[in-house]
């Protein structure tokens, strides 16, 4: 939807008066001019009022599997602000979020199509994917989906072909490229954990078969444990540390970010190396990370946004992919567990906190 400017709004009062002038000037009028003008605001009121009417604040529908906005989500808010956006005043933003409950994003899609939104931003693959299955007619902007094609969320990635377009993670590709680097942070491993969410299934199984592939490569043995909410960590670290493992991988998503520092105490007081999906992680504490700047991603799809607005397609505005992959170290966190990071690998780390 094209929305307009208010240059596109009716007659202002001066033209109003312009289009009377001859009617006043007529012998035996007995029309005042303060009486005229008195009309002709009351006519410029009506007028605007009908317009306004007709052409609302525009609706973005923002549909996610977690409880709050995260720091990534905000990035997104940021950039619409930076694009001439703001919350109450230019756009109006309904929030749905599942609280960690996946099987709530078809209800809440659904309710962003009932209120009539513009454009519905979903947020991973699931969301995207039930935002999909609520609407063919309503703008979709895709976020933090890995595998858009494969999903069935495009027909590709240059033109994506129905309601649905935004940026691709792509984070089940460089599932092998974090194992490659635990292994070089641990050449002794033999047998690596697999953290991921079964919630957020469509999105933490292509990861996970891209994990398989990759751990065949490197000669690892995977054990997956599988945990959606806090007491689930608990337990899951329990059968990690009877499981044996030598180093553990945290898959990106969502929930497990929101619990990431539960995930680090435990992996720390395991003496466990991990590596994570989010820069953040590495910056709260976690040994490592690798993975797409997520908050470019984000930054980007306020451009998506922005010109669906104003008038675009989504069938012709082409997926975005990652440029910008991001390795992380934390050498306090390193130092804790008594590692020492090859000299290779924190030359090649975008970012070393000490």
């Amino acid at each position: 939807m094209l929305w307009p400017s208010r240059a596109a709004f009716p007659q202002s009062t001066e033209t109003v008066e312009k289009d009377h002038a001859d009617h006043l000037s007529l012998p035996g009028n007995p029309m005042r001019r303060r009486d005229f003008v008195s009309l002709a605001g009351a006519v410029a009121l009506l007028s605007f009022g009908a317009q306004a009417q007709q052409d609302p604040l525009p609706r973005i529908g923002f549909l996610s599997p977690t409880a709050v906005l995260t720091a990534s989500d905000k990035v997104f808010l940021r950039g619409l602000r930076e694009l001439g956006y703001f919350e109450g005043k230019t756009i109006l933003i309904e929030y749905r979020f599942a609280e960690g409950e996946f099987e709530r994003l078809p209800e809440l899609a659904a309710e962003l199509v009932q209120l009539g939104v513009d454009v519905i931003v979903a947020r991973v693959t699931q969301a995207s994917l039930a935002a999909k299955n609520a609407t063919d007619a309503i703008p979709i902007v895709m976020l933090a989906v890995s595998d858009p094609i494969g999903s069935g969320l495009v027909e590709s990635l240059a033109r994506p072909g129905a309601n649905v377009t935004g940026t691709a993670s792509m984070n089940a590709e460089v599932v092998g490229k974090s194992l490659e680097i635990l292994k070089e942070v641990v050449p002794d491993a033999s047998r690596v954990a697999v953290l991921w969410n079964p919630g957020n299934a469509v999105f933490q199984q292509q990861m996970l078969r891209e994990a398989e592939e990759a751990a065949e490569t490197l000669e690892l043995e995977l054990r997956a444990f599988g945990v959606q909410a806090p007491d689930e960590i608990d337990s899951a670290f329990a059968a990690i540390a009877e499981a044996k493992v030598n180093a553990l991988l945290v898959l990106g998503d969502p929930i497990l970010i929101r619990h990431q520092q539960l995930i680090i105490e435990h992996a720390q007081s395991g003496r466990l190396p991990a590596i994570y999906a989010s820069r953040e992680t590495a910056e709260a504490g976690g040994l490592m990370a690798y993975g797409p700047n997520m908050k470019a991603q984000f930054w980007r799809a306020a451009t998506y946004v922005d010109r669906i607005l104003r008038g675009a397609e989504p069938a012709d505005l082409p997926v975005e992919q990652p440029t910008q992959f991001e390795l992380v170290v934390n050498l306090n966190a390193a130092k804790s567990l008594g590692l020492t990071f090859p000299l290779p690998l924190l030359a090649r780390a975008d970012e070393v906190i000490e």
